[in-house]
């Protein structure tokens, strides 16, 4: 297979390269310190199904476009009611808890190191706000960070990803998606990004007929596939 021809690398920044589901998952300790394992799982799972069911809505047109902001504050307001918490001041906490997330063991260095070679564009559904202070809290290094909020619109929207292509000035082809979510290399793949899955404990893993150009084990392992000219691994996921 020819070798990769890159000129930018886009990432998706919620689970891709930041723990989500921990930053929030210590939101919901704070909202309530005395919620015990399973309680709060099951607080995070009903905060997650309301983001991406109002998401989905958005996308297929059955709801007005809101920002991350304004969905962030209506799920924390549904955990809450459901633990019993009945704090204004508690619930405000909540809703900003995704924007202090923690980021992954190799991202800062992998970014770091793969700026040495592309420019890095974040490609995020967090809002203008939200994704500045989720870059800041977890010190990531981009070149460019694009919100979906441009496109009023989320992810798998084909907007948002034109969003890079725009910005970039370059044929899709030649820019990377990487993302941990097999959906979102999916929706890129489609208009016409290379692409490049990422494994996390958080995503959303490649199914066997996913045919992605990378498949790695974390963003060092990436970098390496692309100094070698990549794809290393065409074609099927890695068993």
């Amino acid at each position: 297979m020819p070798e990769l021809e890159i000129d930018a690398v886009v990432f998706d920044v919620l689970g891709t390269l930041v723990d989500e589901p921990a930053g929030i998952r210590a939101g919901i300790r704070e909202l309530d310190p005395l919620l015990d394992d399973p309680q709060v799982e099951d607080l995070l799972s009903l905060w997650q199904e309301h983001i991406d069911g109002e998401q989905r809505r958005i996308v297929d047109g059955g709801r007005p476009y809101v920002t991350s902001d304004a969905l962030n504050r209506e799920a924390a307001q549904l955990v809450a009611d459901a633990a019993g918490v009945d704090v204004p001041s508690a619930v405000t906490a909540l809703a900003v808890s995704g924007r202090r997330l923690p980021p992954w063991a190799d991202t800062v260095a992998g970014l770091a190191r793969l700026a040495e070679r592309f420019p890095l564009i974040g490609l995020s559904n967090a809002s203008r706000t939200a994704l500045l202070e989720v870059n800041a809290h977890a010190g990531l290094r981009w070149h460019q960070a694009l919100s979906a909020e441009d496109a009023r619109t989320y992810k798998p929207d084909p907007a948002v990803y034109r969003l890079a292509v725009t910005v970039s000035a370059r044929p899709p082809e030649r820019l990377l998606m990487v993302a941990t979510h097999a959906w979102d290399l999916r929706a890129a793949r489609t208009l016409g990004l290379r692409t490049a899955y990422v494994t996390r404990p958080v995503g959303d893993p490649p199914t066997a007929e996913d045919r992605f150009d990378l498949y790695a084990d974390d963003l060092d392992d990436l970098a390496e596939q692309l100094d070698k000219g990549g794809p290393a691994r065409p074609g099927r996921p890695k068993p």
